[in-house]
């Protein structure tokens, strides 16, 4: 293989791809067809479990591959969640795979504790905050249910390797700032998309000073900055939690272990040897990587923070709302971002001695029943309780607005979770803010958002230092017997940004299973613009703004302008989950940004949709859009993805492949 200097995502993408050409090089935008190492999903397995049959597997191909742990709904004991439960439970038996059942812990906490989020491996999930295996330096990537079934039916998905942000740490926290605040920093810092759809590498001089328990909870919060995956070096912090890791579990013994199947006794991921081989590999970025854009953060700096409410972009520091005295009636310590045994201890250094306020309520569920065994032994689990904490269940629950505690109308709650969204954690009346465990816990005394550490308030120093754009492909692509060498066709142009799936497919037809691929096309763009299915014709390439396809996960919102007859969406940028719903669909989806602000200095039209005297030419091969005499560089449109738009989607894919 050539010499191009990759990045950490580009090298591990490297490791996990499968059917590579000779001396192919994994960059940002490869479409990929990858073998993960481990897919985990939750309790919507029992949505997975039906596609799966759908497509006609009747095995799981590598059950070493798949993990399941349920996790999100464990409060409710109702005879149908429980029956769910059981099916699910039977399924895992049936095929063999490595299962948790409630009441072990939140599944993202399981993969780092059993070894599944290995460093410099890939692992997906069915779950967006799969982001956090990257604080142990795993890429970890969400995928969507559809992707999880093919992974069980043929150890395989696709994923395109995504544009890299570098974000460079420096300097170190002070005393009582946590990789939470953060995390929150760069959430309220650079809150204008800067990272989404990216995957970000976190390197610098102020990482060392980061313990795994907080690169965690940065790498899982980068799902709300926007981005794809968060992944810290494989250093010797890194190393040496390993070290500690394999250890207790040598001391505790293998009682329990799914897949110890090797006869001598060991972990069946967390040994000796494997860490020796990880030593050995050495993976690290190239020094002359390149890198879309690099932004810098200096440590030392950093305040507690608070960000809310309804969203995770809007920052304050602690201190600042001390000052306003905002009082709350709910503070909430759960989840898989801020449940470890650091954090309850960090939470019980301030409580210890003192009582939660009269009218708050303080909700707390570790993250595992690992890390509560191990809070009881430390006497931090007695000092939360002393205080007046309510225990829930190692699991999710209010931070997914399910079980005991969720904010009710008018009520102001402060968590250590991940997401603030308006009704997510209970009532749409109520506001949520996010904090870190010890602001959470001192705002629980105090009955406000208060900051425990009186720090000097003073603004963070960050800056985004640069932009660029990757190198064009250059060469010739390889294309699969049956692919075309080009496409042309006349552009439908519908300029707005952000066009979310509701206005391209609109909500109240989404759960109408009966709507036939011709019902659809009816009634696409209906919400965007009436006039859409006037203008536009079969043949079509829709030209789209940035963003495009954001908003809910619905697949309709691609299959409708497929079976209007578009022939592919160009657009600025494109929502991930709609570019792998419009993949997995056979639909062809391709960002274009370049082209994009070509056209817009040209057209000087009015409406939602317009005609372009613009007749436009792909080719596939140079990865080159042709059009008024001028070029643009477009995405490889590797093996992977051809193979799925000739399949006609991934169910027919795996269909295929099990067949063969």
């Amino acid at each position: 293989m050539a010499d191009m200097p990759q990045n950490l995502i580009e090298k591990i993408a490297q490791r996990y791809a499968v059917g590579l050409q000779a001396d192919e090089e994994v960059r940002s935008g490869s479409y990929l067809s990858v073998r993960p190492a481990h897919v985990m999903s939750h309790d919507n397995t029992g949505a997975i479990i039906p596609k799966f049959n759908s497509i006609g597997a009747r095995r799981v191909a590598d059950p070493r591959q798949v993990v399941i742990a349920l996790d999100h709904n464990i409060q409710d004991t109702g005879e149908a969640n429980l029956e769910k439960y059981a099916r699910i439970q039977s399924f895992a038996r049936d095929m063999g795979l490595d299962f948790y059942g409630a009441g072990r812990g939140i599944g993202h906490q399981i993969m780092c504790e059993e070894g599944y989020a290995w460093p410099g491996s890939m692992v997906v999930a069915s779950d967006s905050h799969s982001n956090m295996y990257g604080g142990l330096g795993c890429l970890g990537s969400p995928i969507v249910r559809t992707d999880a079934a093919a992974i069980w039916a043929t150890g395989r998905t696709w994923w395109q390797v995504p544009p890299v942000a570098k974000v460079v740490l420096e300097g170190e926290l002070k005393p009582g700032v946590s990789g939470k605040d953060v995390i929150l920093t760069l959430c309220g810092m650079f809150n204008q998309d800067e990272v989404l759809n990216h995957a970000v590498e976190f390197t610098g001089s102020g990482v060392e000073g980061l313990s795994i328990a907080e690169r965690l909870s940065i790498a899982n919060m980068t799902t709300e900055w926007g981005a794809l995956a968060g992944v810290f070096p494989i250093d010797g912090v890194c190393l040496d939690w390993l070290r500690e890791r394999i250890a207790t579990v040598e001391r505790r013994g293998l009682a329990g272990v799914p897949s110890d199947e090797d006869g001598g006794g060991l972990h069946p991921r967390l040994n000796a040897t494997r860490l020796e081989q990880l030593i050995e590999r050495n993976l690290k970025a190239d020094e002359d990587a390149h890198y879309a854009l690099e932004i810098r953060l200096n440590l030392s700096t950093v305040r507690p923070m608070v960000t809310g409410p309804h969203n995770v972009k809007t920052m304050t520091s602690a201190a600042r709302l001390q000052q306003e005295g905002l009082a709350i009636q709910k503070a909430y310590l759960v989840s898989c971002v801020n449940s470890r045994k650091e954090d309850l201890q960090e939470a019980a250094k301030v409580l210890k001695g003192k009582k939660i306020a009269d009218g708050v309520e303080f909700y707390v569920a570790a993250a595992s029943s690992e890390v509560q065994q191990d809070a009881e032994l430390a006497g931090d689990w007695q000092v939360l309780l002393d205080a007046g904490a309510r225990v829930l269940p190692p699991g999710c629950g209010p931070c997914i607005g399910l079980g005991t505690g969720l904010l009710e109308d008018g009520e102001v709650g402060i968590s250590a979770t991940n997401r603030n969204f308006k009704g997510r954690m209970g009532s749409p009346n109520a506001s949520a803010y996010l904090a870190s465990p010890a602001v959470v816990a001192a705002s629980a005394i105090a009955g406000k958002i208060c900051d425990p550490f009186g720090l000097e308030d003073e603004a963070p120093e960050a800056e985004l230092r640069q932009r660029e754009d990757a190198p064009a492909f250059s060469g010739s692509l390889n294309l699969l017997p049956g692919f075309p060498q080009t496409l042309q066709g006349d552009v439908i142009y519908c300029p707005q940004d952000n066009l979310n799936t509701d206005g391209i497919y609109p909500g109240k037809y989404t759960y109408q299973d009966d709507i036939t691929l011709e019902g659809q096309a009816r009634v696409v763009m209906e919400n965007y613009d009436p006039d859409f299915r006037q203008l536009a014709r079969p043949g079509d390439i829709l030209l789209g703004g940035f963003n495009f396809g954001t908003g809910s996960s619905r697949e309709q919102a691609a299959t409708a302008l497929k079976a209007f007859g578009i022939q592919l969406v160009l657009a600025g940028s494109l929502s991930e989950t709609y570019k792998r719903n419009a993949l997995n669909n056979g639909f062809l989806v391709l960002e274009a940004p370049g082209f994009l602000q070509w056209v817009r200095e040209q057209d000087s039209g009015e409406g939602l949709s317009r005609r372009l005297r613009l007749p436009i030419e792909l080719d596939f091969r140079a990865c080159r859009l042709r059009c008024g005499g001028k070029e643009w560089s477009l995405p490889p449109l590797g093996a992977a993805a051809q193979e799925l738009l000739l399949a006609e989607g991934l169910e027919n894919w795996v269909r295929s492949k099990l067949k063969g």
